[in-house]
């Protein structure tokens, strides 16, 4: 059976934004979809993601399908890093994700010890693209979180396919973003193409 997990982002919970929607958008179409409410949402700490995350997930396989938001993108990456070589899922869908911010200067103490934390040591950028398989990259023009120069890097390490939506923000409820058909589009055309 073909399984979803739709990792949220810093400060958020399954419920926030598209999630239900995609949720049951998906659900509809036949697939078994988890969206764990990730530990401490707060201060995300990489370590403890990425473990909930390997213990939800369970045995990853070519019917594994991850959707990330933000810093659950990151989570998916530390997550796929951790993997043996030899393990290979379904695809990736990033939505809003990024390796650079802007604003940092900007940023408490504690922000850029989490966005630190979660950025070191470099990622593994081959490995993770061996094991992900086929990648979505989601951006929006206005994004207030996430330059479009982040494009570059998914498009070069990942060979991803970036589709920049138009006035999404952070894809966010700050942004009123409840639903997200792109999404759901190129999971459908993924999911077809395994």
């Amino acid at each position: 059976m073909k399984r979803v997990f739709i990792i949220h982002g810093w400060e958020g919970n399954p419920n926030n934004a598209w999630f239900p929607w995609l949720r049951k958008e998906l659900g509809t179409q036949g697939f078994e979809v988890h969206t764990p409410a990730m530990p401490n949402p707060d201060e995300p700490d990489k370590d403890s993601w990425v473990t909930y995350l390997a213990q939800t997930v369970g045995i990853p396989d070519s019917e594994t399908y991850l959707i990330g938001h933000s810093i659950g993108c990151k989570a998916i990456m530390r997550y796929l890093e951790s993997l043996p070589e030899n393990n290979q899922i379904g695809g990736v869908i990033f939505v809003a994700s990024w390796l650079t911010l802007t604003h940092m200067e900007d940023r408490t103490d504690d922000e850029k010890r989490v966005v630190t934390n979660w950025s070191n040591p470099p990622y593994n950028f081959e490995k993770i693209k061996n094991i992900g398989n086929k990648f979505v990259a989601i951006f929006s023009d206005d994004d207030p979180e996430v330059p479009l120069e982040n494009t570059e890097v998914f498009e070069k390490e990942f060979g991803a396919k970036i589709i920049i939506e138009s006035g999404k923000g952070h894809f966010s409820d700050d942004a009123g973003i409840k639903e997200l058909p792109v999404v759901l589009e190129e999971l459908l055309k993924m999911a077809n193409e395994n």
